[in-house]
């Protein structure tokens, strides 16, 4: 595939905003979160990130598609779409739960329930369970939390970390603790809907995971400066 696949995502889940509308009390509402648009150094190989996710509904219920893509030179790597029912059950928490689908490396499919919010002290939390073919079974983890240096500057901290049942050297994941991201990244809110930002990552893979990367050739291990854009609508 090529580097059209993220634009033609990114104007796809835009498209829904124009159903906007409803009852005063309760309208339906949108919003498109592009949390990374961003291109990482690293090796030379520079890949293209995309992680957004987009929504329509309303206060109590809504549908979430959620998106995650890699592309190194032109050629899609990874591509993981995910299409929920949310169901607030707190000011603060979302239930979730739907299916999620592997396109790249490989193709898998998954049941995910989780949860999404703000935990004490405003870190935002996105957590889910996946259960997919052949017994296999991930759970994801990430959090990030937002400093306000000033009232245009925003320090972001992050983590994420999956975790899985069993091994499934086709696409590389080994069983427990597979790979984590440490990420820090510091944004210029040119207005609060857009802000360029600058950062770096923290990738390390563990266990068998690590292991199959060795068998592959590939780093267990990798630092990363990123640069990018955080949009919302």
């Amino acid at each position: 595939m090529k580097n059209k696949i993220i634009y033609a995502f990114v104007g796809c889940v835009l498209s829904t905003s124009v159903f906007a509308g409803g009852m005063e009390d309760d309208p339906l509402v949108t919003k498109v979160m592009i949390d990374q648009l961003e291109t990482r150094i690293v090796d030379g190989d520079d890949p293209l990130v995309l992680e957004a996710q987009a929504w329509i509904g309303y206060d109590l219920n809504k549908f979430v598609i959620k998106a995650d893509i890699e592309q190194v030179k032109s050629d899609t790597e990874e591509l993981e779409l995910q299409a929920l029912y949310s169901r607030a059950v707190d000011p603060y928490w979302d239930f979730q739960i739907g299916v999620r689908q592997d396109q790249k490396p490989m193709e898998r499919n998954w049941l995910a329930i989780g949860f999404q919010g703000l935990a004490p002290y405003w870190f935002e939390i996105d957590t889910a369970l996946f259960i997919g073919e052949s017994e296999q079974v991930g759970f994801r983890f990430s959090a990030e939390y937002e400093w306000m240096i000033t009232q245009r500057w925003v320090l972001s901290p992050e983590i994420e970390f999956n975790i899985h049942a069993k091994d499934d050297e086709v696409v590389g994941t080994g069983s427990g603790l597979s790979d984590s991201q440490i990420g820090l990244r510091l944004r210029y809110e040119i207005k609060r809907e857009f802000a360029p930002y600058i950062g770096i990552n923290w990738n390390n893979k563990y266990g068998n995971t690590a292991t199959f990367a060795r068998n592959e050739g590939e780093e267990v291990s990798s630092t990363q400066i990123v640069a990018g854009v955080r949009a919302w609508f």
